[in-house]
């Protein structure tokens, strides 16, 4: 192999990584291409992919396997909070058919404190993740046991991820499968997500999102934050998430907001939606807390509007199919909510809807949300 790398799963293959992509990234042709071969397993150390690059395209083509160091101790640097992170790359395209294996089981069992003091980390890395990369499609690979969220965009635009399988235990903390935020123009289709927290999470700074046919599950469901944590200011517009199914996770249809924040969550639509033992189905909670407790009671709030819920059908785990839990201070108005269908998972059991504060119209609707405020 070129570059001197080894390709056995054992040997560290990170200066090779680094030699060649240096040498892809100043290609000045129309198409510039570094292919992992099919046959072998490459351990690779945290890694910058820094552009810009000279050509327009660049091809980064995964036929085999990635893996990262298993003992999180032997990790030399994790000040990017990254594990492989593409920088400042435009027209960037993986795929290939192969896998990235961020091996996170020893980094779930360990401390917030432990991963500071011992691996000089703030959180655990993320297995994948790109900034500032416009134009960039990321399809066709597998994505397995991220320390921490498989795939993060940041200050992306006009970018497509598709026909990814992602997957991780369900008992993994923070493992979400993609998360998006400053970023806009993006779509999101055609993937299987199966992780221990959001399959899709759409943070601060997102707009004209669109996500289409995704099974989700295990996992927390696609989430619209959270927003506003530390009083931050907090958008996130135009987003549209249809044709999705989910199956055993602990949300559906989510948007979570902390208390104190600002800012505003609007236009966003889901729209024919599959579920299945969902434990909530639809959820709007402004008083977001994990854990429940060290939460300050603030009357500022994350302002949620234009909400549609269209075309849901399925069964809900628990008896609240339905939970609008928004700020008494700052209402959620404009909520829609049509041919929804959420019957309860339980034999004989009834589904309920649960409102606070929300404002906004039904119809065809079952469990009949009349506590919604018109």
């Amino acid at each position: 192999m070129q570059y001197g790398a080894k390709g056995d799963g054992v040997s560290d293959d990170t200066k090779a990584f680094e030699d060649a992509w240096q040498d892809v990234c100043n290609d000045n042709g129309p198409r510039s291409r570094l292919t992992i071969p099919l046959v072998n397993t490459f351990l690779v150390g945290p890694i910058n992919f820094q552009g810009p690059c000279k050509s327009p395209v660049v091809h980064f083509k995964i036929l085999g396997t990635i893996i990262a160091p298993e003992d999180p101790n032997s990790w030399n640097s994790c000040e990017t909070g990254a594990w492989l992170l593409f920088s400042n790359v435009d027209g960037l395209i993986l795929d290939g058919g192969g896998m990235i294996n961020g091996r996170g089981n020893a980094w779930w069992t360990k401390s917030s404190t432990y991963i500071n003091e011992v691996f000089r980390c703030f959180v655990p890395p993320s297995a994948l993740h790109f900034e500032n990369c416009n134009g960039l499609r990321l399809r066709q690979l597998k994505h397995r046991d991220s320390p921490r969220n498989h795939i993060g965009l940041s200050r992306c635009s006009f970018s497509t991820i598709s026909n990814l399988d992602i997957s991780a235990p369900d008992s993994s903390p923070n493992t979400d499968g993609i998360d998006v935020s400053i970023s806009t123009q993006i779509r999101i289709k055609n993937s299987v997500i199966k992780t221990g927290d959001d399959c899709i999470a759409l943070n601060n700074g997102t707009s004209q999102v669109n996500i289409t046919g995704i099974y989700c599950g295990p996992g927390h469901g696609i989430s619209i934050g959270s927003l506003g944590i530390n009083g931050e200011y907090s958008t996130v517009e135009n987003i549209y998430i249809r044709k999705c199914n989910f199956s055993g996770t602990q949300n559906g249809a989510r948007i979570k907001t902390w208390q104190g924040g600002s800012g505003y969550a609007r236009d966003i639509t889901f729209e024919q939606i599959n579920l299945q033992n969902v434990n909530n189905p639809i959820l709007i909670d402004q008083y977001y807390c994990p854990g429940g407790h060290n939460c300050p009671t603030n009357s500022s709030a994350v302002e949620i509007s234009g909400i549609s819920y269209k075309l849901f059908q399925g069964t809900s785990s628990s008896r609240t199919a339905i939970n609008f839990d928004c700020s008494d201070n700052v209402p959620c108005s404009g909520i829609s909510l049509d041919q929804i269908t959420i019957m309860s998972a339980k034999t004989g059991e009834n589904t309920t809807v649960y409102c606070n504060n929300a404002y906004g119209t039904s119809s065809f609707t079952e469990p009949s949300p009349t506590c919604l405020s018109h």
